[in-house]
């Protein structure tokens, strides 16, 4: 059965139902957006993340990390589009999951946004415009805009697991740390969350 959540994104003036479960996924985007920083400030660094978690510890220790500064070892998850500023219209930062292409030897990967914290704390409330979405194709999968973890300075958005039959099928995963990205990598695979 699926559960239905709603979500309210940022300029739509409208709600949108967003389903907690996806099932059958094959090439997935990740898209990331936000506001530069004023000239008074330094710039906002927000980073898409994805880890990878084998069969034998779904939940344990991530097997690689894919950032702005890394790709996957077998070219499956990959960074499409990067910003430091925010600057640009529409998305800032893009990763591509190719999960059809991902060794049956991967059970699950966890998909967060980690802001740069080289300029003292900074959260998802303290960054204007902030929004990410999840797509397969032109098919919205989910939809965010951080709101409900505005005091955090990370969040895990969403998590494909294999079910099982071998499809991949996604989960909403809106989970707000306290961390910087480097430490966030470790933490948002874990059962447990702060």
């Amino acid at each position: 059965m699926l559960g239905h959540a709603e979500k309210s994104w940022p300029d739509s003036g409208r709600q949108r139902s967003v389903s907690s479960v996806h099932k059958e996924l094959r090439k997935v985007e990740v898209k990331l957006r936000w506001d530069p920083a004023t000239r008074d400030q330094p710039p906002h660094h927000l980073d898409i993340m994805a880890t990878t978690y084998s069969v034998d510890a779904p939940h344990g220790q991530p097997v690689y990390v894919v950032h702005y500064d890394s790709r996957s070892p077998d070219g499956t998850i990959n960074m499409s589009r990067h910003s430091k500023t925010g600057q640009g219209l529409g998305f800032n930062e893009a990763m591509v999951l190719e999960l059809d292409r991902l060794a049956p030897s991967y059970a699950r990967v966890v998909v967060g946004v980690g802001i740069h914290q080289s300029n003292g704390p900074l959260t998802f409330g303290e960054v204007s415009n902030t929004g990410v979405v999840i797509v397969e194709k032109f098919r919205e999968l989910l939809a965010d805009d951080f709101a409900s973890v505005a005091g955090s300075t990370a969040a895990t958005v969403a998590e494909f697991v294999r079910d099982t039959s071998g499809e991949w099928e996604l989960h909403e995963m809106i989970r707000g740390f306290d961390s910087d990205p480097v430490v966030f990598a470790t933490q948002m695979g874990g059962l447990q969350q702060p």
